[in-house]
C-alpha cells in the first residue's frame, strides 16, 4: 500500500480499529474501503476513488479491468505504482495515442521534481521501459501495444532519475564483466539482461559519483582469451564513459572489449601496480568469479597494507546462484548473489562503512 495512505492509516491502527468503529468515528479512509467492497457500478467506485484518493490496493478486483476505474486512480497514482500499471493501462485503451491519459503520463514522468521527490532508482525505471516496450509481461499473459510517447518518457526519466542515486563520495574502481555471457543472461524475474544492468550502473556510478574509475575484465595486452579458460593473466582495460553517454553508446562500447577471465583479484591488483588510491572495489558480473593467481580477499589485504587501510571490495553476481569470496571475517567486504534496485545503496553504504 502507498506510503501516504500508510501514514493516514497508521492513527486507526495505532488505537485499534474497533475502538473508532464503536464510537463510530472510522477514519474517513478506511469507511470508504469497506463502502468500494460492497459497491454495485463502477460509478460508485470512481466516486469513491476521487473523493478519499483509494489506492489501486483498495479497490475490488472485479473493477480493475474497468478503463474508468484505471483513469481515477491514474490522477494521483504514484511514482512506482505508475510505471508499474502502464501495461494495464494501454491493455484496458486508457493510455493510447492522443489521449488525456497518455498526455498525463507523459507529464508525470517528465517532471523531474516529482522523480526526485520519490527517489525511485534508475534501474526501476530502466526495468519498466523494457517491460513496457515489449507489449507483454514477463508473467502470465496480459499483452498491449505500447505507445510511442510513452516509451519515449521512460527513457528520458531514466536518465533524469540518475540525480536519485545517493554517491558513496569515495574514488571507486568499478570493474565489468565484458564477457559474452552477459548478454544471454537475465536478472530474474525481468527482461534486463546482465550486460544491460552492468552498463546501466556503470553510467550512473560515472554520472553520480566524483571520482571513479571504470575497468573491463579483457584479454591480456599479448592477444588470447586469458585468464582462466586461455592460460595467462587476463588484462584490464580502462573504459571511458561519459555522464552524457546514451546507455546503447555504452553497452555497444562494452561489447566491442576483447573479454578476458573474470579474475575478481585483478582490480586490486591493478590498482596497486598502478599505485591508484580506491576506497570501494566493485565488480559487476553474471556468475563467473573465478578467482586466479590470488584470492580476491588476499589481494584487497595486499592492497590495503600499502596504500588505503580502509579499502572496501563488493562482487556482485547479477545471475549467480551463489558463490563465496568475502573473508566472512572481513566486513569491508561484501557477496552479492543476484541483483534488484536497492543493492547499489549497500553496497555504496559498505563503501562508506555504514
Amino acid at each position: 500500500m502507498r506510503r501516504d495512505v500508510r501514514r493516514r492509516l497508521r492513527p486507526a491502527v495505532g488505537r485499534g480499529l474497533a475502538t473508532y468503529a464503536a464510537a463510530g468515528q472510522l477514519p474517513a479512509l478506511i469507511t470508504a474501503f469497506e463502502q468500494a467492497k460492497k459497491a454495485s457500478t463502477k460509478a460508485e467506485v470512481v466516486k469513491l476513488i476521487t473523493e478519499h484518493d483509494l489506492p489501486r490496493e483498495a479497490v475490488p478486483t472485479q473493477w480493475l479491468n474497468e478503463p474508468e476505474v484505471w483513469d481515477a486512480l491514474l490522477q494521483h497514482m504514484p511514482m512506482t505504482a505508475l510505471i508499474r500499471n502502464l501495461g494495464k493501462m494501454t491493455s484496458l485503451g486508457l493510455i493510447q495515442p492522443f489521449s488525456e491519459a497518455a498526455k498525463l503520463v507523459v507529464n508525470k514522468l517528465g517532471d523531474e521534481k516529482v522523480l526526485k521527490r520519490t527517489r525511485i532508482h534508475p534501474l526501476a525505471v530502466l526495468i519498466a521501459q523494457k517491460v513496457y516496450a515489449q507489449g507483454h509481461g514477463e508473467k502470465g499473459d496480459l499483452k498491449w501495444q505500447p505507445v510511442g510517447k510513452i516509451v519515449d518518457a521512460l527513457d528520458a526519466a531514466f536518465y533524469a532519475t540518475f540525480s536519485n542515486v545517493e554517491p558513496c563520495g569515495k574514488p571507486v574502481l568499478l570493474a565489468l564483466d565484458v564477457s559474452g555471457s552477459m548478454d544471454g543472461s537475465r536478472i530474474a524475474g525481468s527482461c534486463l539482461t546482465a550486460r544491460e544492468a552492468s552498463a546501466a550502473m556503470a553510467l550512473v556510478t560515472a554520472a553520480t559519483e566524483p571520482d571513479c574509475e571504470i575497468i573491463a575484465f579483457s584479454a591480456p595486452a599479448g592477444g588470447g582469451y586469458g585468464g582462466m579458460h586461455g592460460g595467462g593473466e587476463s588484462g584490464i582495460t580502462p573504459i571511458a564513459l561519459s555522464p552524457r553517454m546514451r546507455l546503447d553508446d555504452v553497452i555497444q562500447r562494452i561489447s566491442a572489449i576483447p573479454m578476458g577471465g573474470t579474475d575478481c583479484a585483478l582490480p586490486m591488483v591493478w590498482a596497486r601496480r598502478n599505485k591508484l588510491r580506491v576506497s570501494g572495489f566493485v565488480t559487476y558480473t553474471d556468475g563467473e568469479t573465478w578467482a586466479g593467481n590470488i584470492h580476491p580477499a588476499q589481494a584487497l589485504r595486499e592492497y590495503r597494507s600499502e596504500f588505503v587501510g580502509e579499502a572496501k571490495a563488493a562482487v556482485v553476481g547479477i545471475t549467480s546462484s551463489g558463490f563465496t569470496l568475502a573473508d566472512p571475517n572481513d566486513r569491508g567486504m561484501l557477496d552479492v548473489v543476484g541483483f534488484d534496485t536497492t543493492v547499489p545503496a549497500v553496497i555504496s553504504d559498505v563503501i562508506r562503512g555504514v
